[in-house]
């Protein structure tokens, strides 16, 4: 089985945890990140954005609407 995710990704994730440890990460709204699973989409995203081996963000549900019959 191949790897999800290549050694860009590990490597932006890596550096968004060390920041966020530091108290240096912010998003994209200028506020401090504190969540780990926030950073670790952060490093994600960069990793896209790099061109690294990273598969597309899930779609989230949040938006949809639902309609019961």
């Amino acid at each position: 089985m191949a790897k999800k995710y290549g050694r860009k990704a590990s490597e932006k994730v890596a550096k968004a945890m060390h920041e966020r440890k530091a108290g240096r990460l912010r998003s994209s709204s200028g506020k401090k990140v504190t969540s780990r699973k926030q950073a670790i989409a952060i490093g994600l995203s960069e990793a896209r954005a790099a061109g690294g081996k990273v598969p597309p963000p899930k779609k989230s549900s949040a938006g949809r609407a639902t309609s019961h019959s």
